[in-house]
């Protein structure tokens, strides 16, 4: 049985602003400008799916450039020392924590995923069945960013069952 998430959009940006202050941006220095653009572009992404009392995913996606600087951020390296395993560590964890947030929100019975990192554009195509329910969408830095909940078709489904 799927319930109704509970996180709504301002829920999901309160924990987006917690991620940034905390990981990104500690210094209170290069926040997140919220520019509510769902379709922006984004060259890489990473999710992580959660199943049992609701069904979906929590994609973080961005520019190549974003990704690199969160690595920076992340990680308290240079820019030019972060690699491309240390991007993908990154975005992967990014996922996660907020992933993990959201999964602290919903019923009991809820399940995380491993993260998924692709570095390649974000594609509705990769969430098959799935509807976005919300989003925080922005620039940081001039690049674009976002972290977007996706539920799984099948919830409102079994709702009308």
């Amino acid at each position: 049985m799927s319930v109704e998430v509970e996180v709504d959009e301002n829920d999901l940006a309160e924990m987006v602003e917690q991620v940034w202050e905390a990981y990104l941006d500690p210094e209170g220095v290069s926040p997140l400008m919220q520019t509510y653009d769902e379709h922006q572009p984004s060259e890489v992404h990473s999710s992580v799916s959660i199943t049992g009392s609701w069904s979906g995913h929590i994609v973080y996606a961005s520019s190549l450039a974003a990704a690199k600087r969160a690595a920076a951020a992340f990680l308290a390296m240079e820019l030019d020392e972060v690699s491309e395993e240390d991007i993908s560590d990154t975005l992967g964890e990014l996922a996660n924590i907020v992933g993990g947030n959201v999964k602290a929100m919903l019923p009991p019975g809820a399940q995380l995923s491993l993260p998924q990192v692709v570095l390649a554009p974000e594609s509705s195509a990769r969430y098959p069945n799935t509807e976005r329910i919300s989003g925080v969408y922005g620039l940081w830095e001039g690049e674009p960013v976002s972290i977007s909940m996706w539920q799984s078709s099948t919830n409102t489904k079994e709702e009308g069952a």
